[in-house]
């Protein structure tokens, strides 16, 4: 399944009913040099739009919200230890968790590549 984009900046890659969150370029850019990042607790229950995560830039704090519903079952730990690693990785190797999806049905309505990018600018 292509990778798909919230309005609130966060990619979503699905595979097998698991979500990889993560937030985007555009997001990394707005927030400047990351320095500090807070995960979810994995086994936590989060709802679709829920505040999961937060990332901290030398400018400003930012929600990082869950575009579904499911189980925390991974964390990044990587960009906990090194927050920048977002600004050189934000849509690559800088994922932040993943969830167990309660219901595909709530990726309908996210946008595409093509659409984010055009929101996006």
């Amino acid at each position: 399944m292509p990778r798909l984009f919230t309005e609130d900046h966060e990619w979503i890659d699905q595979d097998g009913g698991v979500a990889t969150v993560g937030i985007t370029d555009h997001a990394q850019t707005q927030l400047g040099e990351l320095v500090y990042v807070e995960l979810p607790q994995i086994g936590r229950q989060v709802k679709k739009g829920e505040a999961a995560a937060i990332v901290e830039s030398v400018k400003a704090a930012s929600d990082v919200y869950t575009p579904v519903s499911g189980e925390v079952i991974a964390v990044n730990e990587a960009v906990v230890s090194d927050p920048a690693k977002i600004n050189t990785e934000a849509e690559s190797g800088a994922w932040l968790f993943k969830v167990k999806i309660a219901a595909a049905a709530e990726l309908d309505g996210l946008m595409d590549e093509k659409a984010y990018r055009a929101f996006a600018v």
